[in-house]
């Protein structure tokens, strides 16, 4: 039997189109916020009518009577099913605090007693749904009993919400991140890999603390979010467990590692993925470089930066002559402002072999591998969004609520194309840099990952 589909199920929809136009992250995010308003209120309506019903959709009653009931001693009991059918929905208006939300109120036929939604009353016209279900549900540790104090103090001591609705929508988001951070990764081969981390208040009387977090391009070009997990520090033990987490999984160690400049980072990233190469992110080296540099002199200083790595009008193709030119530029640069800004050209000289490992890679792929700030920018959409609750109250609440908005808004993160030329060249990478044996028959592009180290 052909099965339509469910308001819930288009609301979901709707939000993976929007990540799917290319439009800024930030744009799509806020988009997405009024759309998360909708799903929540659409999914506790129908978890409201399946319990009134007895049963879910396309469930038929005598199926559910005939079912083996038994419950488990500490097990909810379970409701009989009662007399009636769905018919369709009727769409209604919700007001919320971030503006009227439409949904679609599901139509009962046949019922011996009228339903009324628990949460919105019988006519589903008022409610901060959004604000209650959102914050209780992830800054306040999932907790079905502080959801429905939340709703009470927001819509009177009239609005209670059945645990079991609660629990359904609360606790699907623990699971689904349970499943996400344990699944089977050996069907995952690695071009890029982007490791990042995003600090959270996430316990009292103590300092914000980091989410760590990796996604990478594959071999097909497809973006893959692989790891989020939350930590007490930026270490190197923090970060190798992470990434050898990552391995014992089976995933395939990346060609590219992109990170920023953290000790512990670079550290564990060469102890785990030694045989991979390490990018250091541009855009942060840049923040590292200017911090030290006048307001006077910020802006040409900036250009300069930038300009050492424009290598359109070099004419070189990737590799290590392109590295040399690029390297020679990091020098020019030094002696440029040496003198006015020791500090800053320090910073620059500092770990410089890792700011120029990108050039070794196809040159249509350079301006998204030279710095790993996509991920941080939807670590951003999240602080901002709980800014104003200023802590969690523990890891579970701020680990799912980054995997929420990452799990989303990876549905929409561009890939590469990759052409048979380009795909020839990371493959003949691949054999040299991870299966060194391979090399002896196979002309390089890139030398080996030791001889990058003992450059730096």
């Amino acid at each position: 039997m052909h099965h339509r589909v469910s308001p819930t199920e288009t609301i979901r929809g709707e939000i993976d189109a929007v990540f799917a136009e290319g439009r800024p992250l930030a744009d799509c995010l806020e988009d997405v916020a009024r759309l998360g308003a909708r799903l929540i209120i659409q999914s506790a309506l129908e978890a409201e009518v399946d319990e009134f019903l007895g049963r879910a959709r396309y469930q038929r009653a005598d199926a559910v009577q005939g079912q083996d009931q038994a419950p488990a001693a500490d097990a909810r009991p379970v409701p009989a099913a009662r007399a009636g059918h769905r018919n369709g929905h009727r769409e209604v208006t919700v007001k919320t605090t971030s503006g009227p939300v439409k949904i679609k109120k599901p139509k009962l036929r046949g019922t011996t007693e009228k339903f009324a939604s628990r949460l919105f009353g019988a006519t589903v016209t008022r409610t901060n749904a959004l604000e209650s279900l959102v914050i209780a549900s992830f800054v306040r540790g999932l907790s079905t009993r502080d959801v429905e104090n939340t709703l009470a103090e927001a819509l009177g001591s009239d609005a209670a919400l059945s645990k079991s609705t609660v629990s359904n929508i609360c606790q699907n988001i623990r699971t689904d991140y349970d499943s996400w951070r344990q699944r089977d990764l050996s069907h995952v081969t690695l071009d890029y890999l982007f490791i990042d981390a995003s600090h959270f208040r996430m316990h009292p009387n103590a300092p914000a603390e980091p989410v760590l977090a990796a996604w990478g391009i594959d071999t097909d070009g497809k973006p893959v979010f692989l790891g989020l997990e939350a930590a007490g520090s930026e270490s190197h033990d923090a970060w190798a467990d992470f990434l050898t987490g990552l391995l014992e999984r089976g995933l395939t160690p990346p060609l590219l590692v992109i990170s920023d400049g953290g000790a512990g980072l670079i550290s564990a990233s060469e102890l785990v993925l030694g045989r991979s190469l390490r990018q250091r992110c541009l855009i942060h080296k840049c923040r590292n470089v200017t911090s030290k540099v006048s307001r006077h002199d910020l802006e040409a200083v900036k250009k300069d930066f930038w300009e050492i790595f424009d290598t359109a009008t070099l004419g070189i193709p990737p590799g290590q002559q392109l590295v040399d030119a690029v390297q020679r530029r990091i020098d020019d640069f030094a002696t440029k402002w040496g003198k006015a800004y020791p500090a800053a050209v320090k910073s620059l000289l500092t770990d410089r072999s890792s700011l120029t490992a990108y050039l070794r890679f196809p040159v249509e792929h350079h301006k998204r591998i030279r710095h790993s700030n996509f991920i941080e920018r939807t670590f951003g959409e999240t602080r901002r969004r709980v800014k104003v609750i200023g802590r969690f109250p523990g890891e579970t609440s701020c680990v799912s609520l980054a995997f929420a908005v990452l799990d989303r808004a990876a549905t929409g993160w561009r890939g590469f194309t990759t052409t048979p030329a380009t795909a020839r060249q990371l493959e003949r990478m691949r054999r040299g840099l991870l299966h060194p044996a391979e090399a002896e028959v196979i002309h390089l592009a890139a030398p080996a990952r030791v001889s990058l180290t003992k450059a730096a």
